[in-house]
């Protein structure tokens, strides 16, 4: 599949379809969606937002932190609100072309891709969710990108973001592999 100026190979994930990520062989498994989520989200911690945040033009966000394969590939599927001021951060091990779907997501959601150095280089807004399964279409950046950031819908445009906003991280966000 080709996106802009480059040419992006797409995997297949549950909840996200990101450029470069390997499938995880456990996804095949026939286990109700409810407990795997619950069981993720016990294991890792990611469901809540605890003190890691970002700001973004003066505006700062508490955020969820995605930084590893089965954290991406969940993201923020099968939720059904998320507060205003939150958002989820999503972390890969090196900038590339990048593109995201909403299967499973219930939110609508602005997604802000962000290069290695943290200024915006794309944004994807206003992104319905969709009831498709694998066929819901994919949003991808314009440019390579390392640090991907989900909003609620509309915060994009009521911060009047543009490409080249710089991304700051809160002390206790992880640095990147």
């Amino acid at each position: 599949m080709t996106f802009g100026k480059g040419v992006a190979h797409l995997t297949r994930m549950p909840g996200r379809r990101i450029v470069g990520q390997p499938f995880p062989e456990s996804f095949g498994m026939r286990i109700p969606c409810v407990f795997v989520l619950f069981l993720g989200l016990a294991a890792s911690g990611c469901g809540e937002a605890r003190d890691h945040w970002v700001e973004l033009k003066g505006k700062r966000f508490a955020v969820e932190v995605a930084d590893d394969g089965q954290e991406r590939a969940r993201g923020l599927m099968f939720r059904e609100e998320m507060a205003a001021d939150h958002g989820m951060l999503f972390i890969h091990d090196r900038q590339m072309p990048l593109a995201y779907w909403m299967k499973n997501t219930r939110i609508p959601l602005d997604i802000l891709y962000f290069d290695d150095a943290r200024r915006l280089v794309s944004q994807q807004r206003d992104v319905p969710p969709c009831s498709l399964g694998d066929n819901c279409p994919p949003y991808p950046s314009d440019a390579p990108a390392r640090y991907v950031l989900e909003l609620n819908a509309g915060q994009a445009e009521q911060m009047g973001l543009e490409d080249g906003a710089v991304l700051t991280f809160g002390p206790d966000i992880p640095p990147a592999h």
